[in-house]
């Protein structure tokens, strides 16, 4: 892409939103007014060492000064029906605080740092940023940065923290720093809508028509009324093994993790109840063109991927499908959502999202930061933490060093929609599926649960003398000899605890695989636990259970 003479900050800068700027332009506003937590992009970093306060107040305002999308200025044109900027504001304000010598409590300091993420903007009169260094300690500082989502995606934040920790460097070591140019983001924003897009529009709707535009979700409240959207969630992370094979399956017919989050989801939706056709939410960073890769702007769009299954579906052929869709998915990436929801829902609610309430994403895991020789910074978690869509699903590969990758789930979503059970069955339905595609791709997807087979005798005999095969790489084990004296050691004992838990759904644990030490012991006991979404797993204290199993297995004395 060409790019003429960079623009003034001074001048006025027009955007519409999707094709269709007095519909959207109007959406924008109404869903930022009445979800302001969830457009708001906080991040609070925690450094460790000696910060020079001053030195990093001053390099942070300076950056936050440069950008000319934190500069904006937002108005909505009632005659014209759009939304319209201007980036010739004042800049973001950046303050100090020494909450030590103030003798601010851990109470106060949680108040002000909440306040500080997410007090909302008034975009028509401030700058959409704000910065705060905070000292907490005498080694440790922290950096609130907030941002209004409406100028700022995850690359603008490497973008300004890269320079925020530069200028610093500079300014501590007396070294020269030479800043990026701060390019306007109207210089690289997409073209307007081609001339084609209608036909584009209609071919993006056909793919997408017929699906329902809800999910059918375990709500334990209407979606539909006014919920406060505080967020809650709860993570599972699959053990290196089960990994190993499931990434193996996808990677055969070419789906990433991401893709493979999406066979796994609606599998697990499909399974727990009469829906076989989803339409889930995607971000889209929105950077194609290069040019984009440097500026501070709000490039991300929200696309709608769809994915179904028949009765006949194996778990290979959902992940085939779940390919196809994210590939179809990301050809029509400049397709405005507006104008594609417009085309297929019409009548929906202004103020609900658009199409689906799920997202799938992968996960972002920003890693540390540093500041300068001996100060480190790592993300805090956010508290509280707000959610948009009634339910997120974030895929993680964890890589440690050292260790072998795991693949990993996290259900965001809003507290006051689900109860804590309801997210964990589902998460324990994301197990259950990934278990059954490591075992065989070839497995219908919407074969019978694991309860079914938990409560017929010969069946769960059966599922638990192959999780052992699989555990100790055999194909025979004899259903009545210690799980140690077939091959079995530490290790491979914790992995069993983890297979037969997913395949299940059954809270076991280590300790009820000691009192149970062979195939049939096993599968005797599984009939008695708990499933992995009661908590209960056996009653009474750990040291009970602990206790216990010691003595029922003196009782019984030597194996043979």
């Amino acid at each position: 892409m060409s790019v003429s003479t960079p623009p003034s900050v001074s001048t006025p800068r027009t955007t519409w939103y999707g094709a269709t700027p007095a519909q959207q332009g109007i959406w924008i506003l109404d869903r930022i007014e009445r979800l302001r937590p969830t457009y708001l992009i906080p991040s609070v970093l925690e450094f460790t060492g000696p910060v020079d306060h001053q030195a990093l107040t001053g390099a942070t305002r300076a950056t936050l000064a440069r950008y000319p999308a934190l500069r904006s200025r937002f108005r909505l044109d009632t005659r014209h029906r759009r939304v319209e900027y201007r980036t010739d504001g004042a800049p973001a304000e950046v303050g100090f605080i020494d909450a030590v010598a103030e003798e601010w409590t851990a109470q106060e300091l949680a108040a002000l740092i909440e306040a500080l993420c997410y007090t909302p903007f008034d975009l028509g009169a401030e700058a959409p940023a704000r910065a705060e260094i905070i000292r907490t300690g005498t080694e440790t500082t922290l950096l609130v940065l907030t941002v209004h989502h409406i100028v700022f995606d995850a690359t603008s934040r490497e973008l300004v923290l890269d320079e925020i920790t530069g200028r610093y460097r500079a300014a501590v070591l007396g070294t020269p720093f030479t800043p990026r140019r701060a390019v306007h983001p109207d210089e690289v924003r997409p073209a307007a809508p081609a001339a084609d897009l209608a036909e584009r529009v209609s071919e993006a709707a056909a793919r997408l028509r017929g699906a329902p535009t809800t999910v059918d979700l375990p709500y334990a409240r209407d979606p539909h009324g006014d919920l406060p959207m505080l967020g809650g969630w709860q993570r599972t992370t699959l053990d290196a093994g089960t990994t190993e094979r499931v990434t193996e399956a996808a990677a055969r017919e070419g789906c990433t993790p991401f893709m493979t989050g999406v066979a796994l989801l609606a599998g697990a939706l499909a399974r727990r109840g009469e829906q076989r056709d989803f339409l889930f939410a995607v971000v889209w960073p929105g950077r194609d063109d290069p040019a984009s890769a440097e500026v501070v702007g709000m490039f991300m769009s929200t696309l709608i991927l769809r994915v179904g299954l028949t009765a006949t579906t194996t778990w290979r052929e959902l992940l085939a499908t779940a390919r196809t869709a994210g590939m179809e998915t990301f050809i029509d990436c400049d397709v405005p959502l507006d104008a594609l929801a417009a085309e297929l829902d019409a009548d929906r609610e202004v103020g609900r999202l658009p199409l689906s309430p799920v997202l799938v994403n992968m996960a972002d895991s920003p890693g540390t930061v540093a500041l300068a020789p001996g100060v480190r910074g790592r993300y805090r978690p956010l508290e509280p933490q707000y959610s948009k869509w009634d339910l997120a699903l974030f895929v993680h590969l964890d890589e440690e060093d050292g260790e072998r990758p795991r693949l990993g789930f996290s259900l965001d979503h809003p507290a006051a929609l689900f109860d804590d059970a309801a997210i964990n069955d589902l998460l324990t339905a994301l197990r259950r599926g990934a278990a059954d595609l490591a075992h065989d791709p070839e497995d219908l997807v919407l074969k019978p649960a694991a309860e079914d087979k938990v409560n017929d005798p010969a069946a769960r005999l059966e599922m638990v003398r192959a999780v052992w095969c699989e555990v100790l790489g055999t194909d025979h084990v004899t259903d009545d000899i210690s799980f140690f004296d077939a091959g079995g050691d530490s290790l491979r004992l914790v992995v069993l605890v983890e297979r037969l838990r997913e395949v299940s759904g059954r809270m076991v644990k280590t300790v009820d695989l000691f009192r149970a030490g062979t195939v049939r012991g096993q599968a005797d006991l599984l009939a008695t636990l708990g499933t992995t979404g009661d908590g209960n797993g056996g009653g009474g204290s750990a040291r009970d259970r602990l206790l216990g199993a010691v003595r029922q297995q003196k009782a019984a004395g030597p194996q043979g």
